[in-house]
């Protein structure tokens, strides 16, 4: 049996957190089936000052920046904290195999060690374990697995060395779906969650819906760049102690990037009711429970930035990223302090010696507001070192 090292465009992209360049991945070839494997190996240096004390921790929001984690409040007393971590480093695996009607069926899974439930921890050996990212497959025009949702646009992510970047402000989901494509359309049935704020404040997460969530896509492409229009319908339910509610949730996002010349500017502004998790890492939750019902939670959310290319190694992106909560002020007794506002702002230099090798220096500032006005703040200094293979 031959096998033939190549490299091939079909390889299944890869988002770079630290570089929005997509790379060929490395394959080899058995019969009919094209084996491709990829990733990178990334190295993570911060310093990070809380203005309310790094009560934080060791949550997630110290490994990249999560905004329902920055702490809020009068306790100035902290000094920046250092931490250094290699957990966004990844590797994917694929597949694609010529059938015998003439098309193909393909395959990826990919994991990285960032987030997992089974953290590990810093103390002898930083063992941290992998957590499935992407998982699906593909045939003519279908998508069967976990992967991005469909609500929303992965091209419109900016180059940064935060692992989200726009945190707050763009949607952000990965999870189980079916969806399928034809043309500049696509269609998705996802699965339901719903996260629900219950008395004093607290986030029940609810697996009760009788329906997947419906999403909706339409993609323009250009020669100026391209516009992302989608649309999202669920069901927020909470089905606990006898209580038996849901409330209808809906959401719209319009997200791109437009050449300047050499340079571009990626955006995306989103506007629903009950998005919840969808958006902002979940800052907010998708609807309070009033009683026997439930209060669905409006937000509005986006972020502009816009990437400098200063020559064919160097270049920087400045981004600016917003959400905004319009919470019930009538359900406070029940909903606690709820975040009003957050956003953030960063700017970033990016070297690439090779084309593969990119180190990079970024200053992030985010700001955090709960409804009845307490706030904190945040400044990151981050380098990083990546190595895409």
């Amino acid at each position: 049996m031959k096998i033939t090292p190549l490299k091939t465009l079909a390889a299944s992209a890869v988002l770079c957190a630290l570089s929005s360049t997509t790379y060929a991945a490395t394959a080899a070839k058995i019969g009919d089936t094209e084996f491709t494997y990829g990733g990178y190996i990334k190295l993570d240096t911060m310093w990070s000052d809380y203005s309310a004390g790094a009560s934080a921790g060791t949550s997630v929001g110290r490994d990249f920046y999560v905004p329902s984690t920055l702490t809020v409040g009068d306790d100035d007393s902290s000094d920046a904290v250092f931490d250094m971590h290699a957990r966004q480093s990844r590797f994917n695996f694929g597949t694609s195999t010529l059938l015998d009607n003439g098309k193909k069926i393909n395959s990826k899974i990919e994991i990285d060690f960032l987030a997992s439930a089974a953290g590990g921890n810093e103390r002898v050996s930083n063992s941290f374990a992998p957590r499935i990212r992407h998982a699906f497959i593909t045939y003519d025009g279908w998508l069967f697995g976990q992967t991005w949702s469909n609500f929303q646009n992965v091209g419109a992510l900016p180059e940064t060395l935060d692992f989200v970047g726009p945190a707050e402000g763009t949607v952000f989901v990965r999870q189980a779906q079916i969806k399928y494509t034809t043309g500049a359309w696509s269609f998705s049935l996802e699965n339901p969650e719903s996260t629900i704020t219950t008395t004093g404040g607290a986030r029940v997460a609810t697996d009760d819906a009788s329906l997947p969530d419906f999403t909706a896509r339409y993609t323009h492409k250009a020669d100026w760049g391209n516009l992302v229009v989608t649309a999202l319908a669920r069901q927020l339910t909470y089905k606990v102690g006898g209580i038996d509610a849901d409330e209808t949730s809906f959401g719209v996002s319009a997200s791109g990037m437009f050449k300047v010349g050499d340079d571009n500017i990626k955006f995306m502004l989103t506007q629903g009711k009950g998005l919840g998790r969808y958006v902002g890492l979940n800052v907010a939750h998708g609807a309070v429970l009033n009683g026997d019902e439930l209060d669905a939670i409006d937000s509005t959310s986006g972020f502009v930035a816009y990437q400098h290319k200063w020559s064919s190694q160097w270049r920087s992106t400045f981004l600016y990223s917003f959400f905004s909560a319009d919470n019930n002020t009538d359900l406070l007794s029940i909903s606690g302090d709820p975040t009003e506002s957050t956003q953030s702002y960063s700017a970033n230099i990016l070297y690439s010696p090779v084309k593969r090798l990119t180190f990079g220096a970024e200053l992030k500032h985010a700001e955090r507001e709960t409804q009845s006005g307490i706030d904190g703040d945040l400044d990151r200094l981050q380098f990083s070192v990546k190595y895409a293979f």
